[in-house]
């Protein structure tokens, strides 16, 4: 089967004359508009018959949405009610990470390319290895200026974050996945959203994609990727209108990839569940969770999509309908610890895991007559993904979870 590869580049709307041309050997175009530099839309389009033009046309469609949006933004944050600029807070940048150093590097040197906003300090960045087979890591940490490196020898996602949690001196945590790029703004625009939102427990950003050099990179993406939209939103309050299920699909909140906590926020909800983020068997949910335990705890979570970072996708079929099986079981995971943990909102979250099923399988359905991007192997590995998560799958992590503590203690 020949690969699908689509070419990134970026658009700057400013620009009179902008070059919008897809190279040879590309099948597609994903577009990331920027305005003054700032993130402020994407467009991902085939390659149709007629090539260039075709791709030019739609484009430019997508650019004027773009400033459209562009525009919006500008009016919201002019009308927002003006007060006394607070002061930045301190933030630590957290990455947690296990035998990925080329990965990390990248990660890494992004960083060090942010666009440091006036007035600000530079934010702390730890770098959290989480049970390391070698020294690899902390050898690359060690050579990098300005960066601190500790171990957690307990094996788990979110043992990691919670050891951050103890670690790290900044008022807010901004956790960054190992393999995200962060735009040159996503510094500023973290501390802006911040400091538009002083009252929020969160704050999530928008997640593009770093390429699309293979079939199933693009596949990923034509799904939807990990985008949320371009719309700035904050989510407040145990309810949201037009949504019956809310908070309980946590997903529209944003992704573990690029997301910030307060601190005290963190602190109070007692951390990460370590029984969540485990790896095989159960790579997933500790996000999920906690966006829902912030919501409900009555903190307002924002998604500001100014705050980028770009990830690069699974390269393979096999890596990719992996990570499907693992968002079926973190999902299904999640919402049985949720039903247990949270007596009130049991109704909500029995019609929550109905739906989810009856919408996985209309998407199989959809896959099979050809309505669908994904594959139907891939679908059925989130769906089937999804019958072990609700089967019992977290209380068999919890004893997982125990044996590790007793094994690293």
């Amino acid at each position: 089967m020949p690969m699908t590869r689509y070419a990134l580049m970026d658009l700057e709307l400013q620009d009179p004359t902008p070059v919008l041309e897809v190279p040879l050997g590309y099948q597609g175009l994903a577009v990331v508009f920027r305005r003054g530099g700032r993130v402020v839309g994407f467009e991902l389009e085939a390659l149709l018959p007629g090539g260039s033009p075709e791709i030019r046309s739609r484009a430019s469609q997508a650019a004027r949405r773009g400033l459209l949006t562009a525009l919006q933004e500008d009016i919201r944050r002019e009308l927002a009610p003006q007060s006394a600029r607070p002061a930045n807070p301190s933030v630590t940048v957290v990455i947690c990470t296990h035998n990925q150093t080329e990965r990390l590097a990248r990660c890494l040197a992004s960083l060090e390319r942010m666009e440091q906003p006036a007035g600000a300090g530079r934010p702390e960045i730890l770098v959290v290895d989480n049970a390391p087979p070698n020294d690899a890591t902390e050898c690359l940490v060690r050579l990098s200026a300005g960066v601190r490196y500790v171990q957690e020898l307990r094996q788990g996602l979110d043992f990691a974050r919670n050891r951050a949690i103890a670690e790290a001196t900044g008022e807010i945590l901004a956790f960054l996945d190992d393999d995200v790029v962060a735009d040159r703004f996503w510094y500023q625009a973290l501390l802006e959203a911040i400091n538009q939102a002083p009252g929020a427990g969160a704050v999530t950003g928008s997640l593009l994609p770093f390429e699309l050099e293979t079939t199933a990179q693009v596949l990923f993406e034509r799904r939807g990727g990990f985008r949320r939209g371009f719309e700035y939103r904050c989510y407040a309050g145990q309810d949201l209108p037009g949504n019956p299920l809310y908070p309980c699909g946590a997903g529209i909140f944003g992704t573990g990839g690029n997301m910030a906590f307060r601190r005290s926020v963190l602190q109070e909800l007692g951390g990460f569940d370590e029984a969540l983020d485990t790896g095989r068997p159960l790579a997933g949910g500790g996000d999920l969770d906690m966006f829902y335990r912030v919501i409900r705890a009555g903190h307002p979570l924002v998604y500001d999509p100014s705050v980028v970072g770009f990830h690069q996708h699974r390269r393979t079929r096999a890596q990719l309908r992996r990570q499907y099986w693992t968002w079926g079981t973190g999902f299904m995971a999640y919402a049985r610890k949720s039903y247990l943990a949270d007596p009130p909102m049991r109704s909500r979250w029995r019609r929550m895991v109905i739906w989810w099923f009856k919408d996985q399988v209309r998407s199989l359905l959809h896959s099979v007559i050809g309505r669908n991007p994904t594959p139907p192997g891939m679908v059925l590995a989130e769906l089937a993904g999804g019958v072990i998560g609700i089967a019992g799958e977290y209380e068999r992590s919890l004893r997982r979870v125990q044996r590790i503590r007793e094994a690293v203690s």
